[in-house]
């Protein structure tokens, strides 16, 4: 992979990259590397390898500039069935987001059956179009609706560039990385987006089974200011889990949103 990653790594501390931009603010973050480096750092500290990261939920109170970054974890509970690790991340000194998860032991599913909403029955992403210049590394191949339209929304996304230089895309980085756009897929609308998520909950029950992530917009509801919106998160066989996001309303601002 040729392109500039989001973040180098010098010891460690994460060296924020030209990427990582965000479009609230050009001096701040994205908030979708904000939650992807949280992910990256908990499944890279621990032994995981039979547990599934089935929750992953980063709440960002502050927006990071481009200093380094420093991720903190820590075990909370390191059960047999069930571990449950926090983590916090930190730029020069002060705490912009902590993040909390849960990864739950791989088995056999109990012998019954449950009912679940049907799959969707969108064409694979070779059959579709690419939308150009969309969103820098990640490709997009729009299934129905767009940001900032009304009505039904579904795409397919793939992320191509590296989180952290060195270090390929593992599958839960492939979920974890466009899990931030929930928020401007679900809560923008005919005059675009107009609400900063102030977190990301990403819900798995099986990893993607390569980079593409299919999304549709399953929730948005707004009062006094304050919005929620979900979105549904697929792979080529189906349903893989959501991602939900809360926040307040914004206005686009020249400097730094207030937290």
């Amino acid at each position: 992979m040729s392109q500039q990653p989001f973040f180098t790594r010098e010891g460690e501390l994460f060296i924020p990259q030209p990427p990582c931009r965000g479009p609230w603010d050009p001096k701040s973050l994205n908030g979708r590397v904000v939650v992807a480096l949280c992910g990256f750092q908990l499944e890279n500290s621990h032994e995981l390898d039979n547990y599934m990261p089935a929750r992953l939920t980063v709440d960002m109170y502050r927006l990071p500039g481009f200093a380094p970054i420093e991720v903190r974890t820590r075990i909370v509970r390191d059960g047999k069935r069930i571990k449950v690790i926090d983590a916090e991340l930190i730029s020069e000194g002060v705490s912009y987001a902590r993040a909390t998860s849960q990864w739950l032991l791989r088995g056999e599913n109990p012998d019954s059956k449950v009912w679940s909403p049907p799959n969707w029955d969108a064409p694979p992403p070779e059959e579709l179009p690419e939308r150009a210049g969309a969103m820098g590394s990640m490709q997009v191949r729009p299934i129905a609706g767009a940001m900032g339209t009304l009505g039904k929304k579904q795409l397919w996304m793939r992320e191509t560039r590296e989180l952290v230089g060195g270090v390929p895309l593992s599958p839960f980085m492939w979920a974890a990385i466009p899990a931030d756009l929930a928020n401007p897929y679900s809560n923008s609308g005919d005059r675009g987006l107009a609400y900063i998520n102030s977190d990301v909950t990403l819900y798995l029950h099986r990893l993607p089974v390569d980079a593409w992530i299919g999304m549709e917009v399953v929730n948005h509801q707004a009062t006094d200011g304050v919005a929620i919106g979900q979105v549904a998160l697929y792979d080529r066989k189906g349903a893989i889990g959501t991602s939900s996001v809360c926040g307040p309303g914004q206005r686009r601002m020249a400097g730094r949103p207030k937290s």
